[in-house]
């Protein structure tokens, strides 16, 4: 298999075609996001003329030139489909221009490796903002086999891209079920205060022996803490130990209720300021199927509107023992547990 190596500019040409007719309309706008994928705009449109925008034809490229403040990466995309995008005039459109030599789909291949996005990030100049210029991205260096390699490469590439599509299908089906499921017992089963089957825990790491400090994350999960901590004075931190729950009274954190369920099986610390509690009796609720109702988003308003306070709105222990749930019997709750379980785990 030879290989021969290329300016990019050799085998990409620029694409200025504009929506000067106003033929396309607001439906066929696009914004592009740093997974490499067609959008739709987050810009307000409101009084917007669309006749300065670039079409983006099926099989070509547009991307953004600034790469400052965009998470290390090159927004880019190719647009697959078979209809004409129109894009923002800041964006640069570019299609190959030798196809007998270039495929389309092992180019965007090309892009979409890290090293890719590091080579535009290193290659980006700017004082207010960084950008990665036409010219710059000309100047790229690429080596390609010979087409019909090209196209064993793109094939197993696709097929492999097809096949996670469908894993993926099937891995939301599972959290589709867990869902349905409690939405099926909210119309089935009473509702009851689960303040009747948890209880605080307050013990603290007096003897400093746990060295395991937590944060409490919005994403329902414990994270290693950004705070500078000595791990020598952990004395007052609240110990939160397997099938326990810690949560953070304020709710001002991004409008929703950071709380996580311990899964590990050694237990860790959370700041004295949070509270956590158990499961009076394990046979009557299970702790991670109270986790699996808490987490969803309709919980998230309920505590958002239950806070109070000034300064900070904050829902309290006695805020969560008043919150009213359907407890079906256990058997019921470890069964969308399991379902829950394997769908994390695929």
């Amino acid at each position: 298999m030879g290989l021969k190596k290329y300016k990019l500019g050799e085998l990409i040409e620029l694409c200025d075609e504009r929506n000067s007719s106003n033929v396309y309309t607001l439906d066929v706008v696009k914004g592009i996001s740093i997974k490499k994928e067609f959008i739709e705009t987050k810009a307000d449109m409101a009084g917007v003329s669309l006749t300065p925008y670039i079409l983006v034809r099926p099989d070509s490229f547009a991307y953004v030139t600034v790469t400052s403040r965009n998470g290390e990466k090159i927004t880019l995309a190719h647009n697959t489909s078979k209809d004409t995008y129109i894009v923002s005039s800041s964006y640069v459109v570019f299609r190959v221009s030798q196809p007998d030599l270039l495929l389309s789909n092992y180019l965007f291949m090309f892009f979409n490796r890290p090293e890719f996005d590091r080579y535009s990030r290193f290659n980006s100049w700017g004082s207010a903002r960084e950008t990665f210029s036409w010219e710059d991205f000309c100047d790229i260096d690429i080596t390609l086999p010979d087409i019909e390699q090209q196209r064993k490469y793109v094939d197993v590439y696709l097929s492999l891209q097809n096949n996670l599509a469908a894993y993926q299908s099937k891995v939301d089906d599972l959290k589709l079920v867990c869902d349905g499921y409690i939405e099926d017992l909210k119309r089935k089963v009473p509702f009851k205060k689960i303040g009747d089957y948890i209880l605080e825990s307050n013990v603290k790491n007096s003897d400093n022996k746990i060295k395991e400090v937590r944060s409490v994350s919005v994403t329902k999960e414990f994270k290693l803490t950004n705070a500078k901590v000595n791990k020598n004075e952990l004395s007052n931190y609240l110990v939160v130990r397997p099938k326990e729950i810690a949560f953070v009274q304020t709710t001002g954190n991004e409008k929703v209720l950071a709380f996580a369920y311990n899964d590990q099986d050694y237990p860790v610390v959370v700041s004295s300021v949070d509270k956590v509690f158990k499961s009076k009796d394990e046979s009557a609720l299970d702790l991670q199927f109270l986790s699996l109702y808490l987490s969803r988003k309709e919980f998230d308003r309920y505590a958002r509107f239950n806070s109070w306070g000034s300064a900070r709105e904050v829902f309290t222990m006695d805020d969560m023992n008043d919150v009213a749930i359907p407890i079906p019997d256990i058997s019921v709750q470890r069964e969308i547990v399991n379902i829950y379980k394997c769908y994390l785990e695929r």
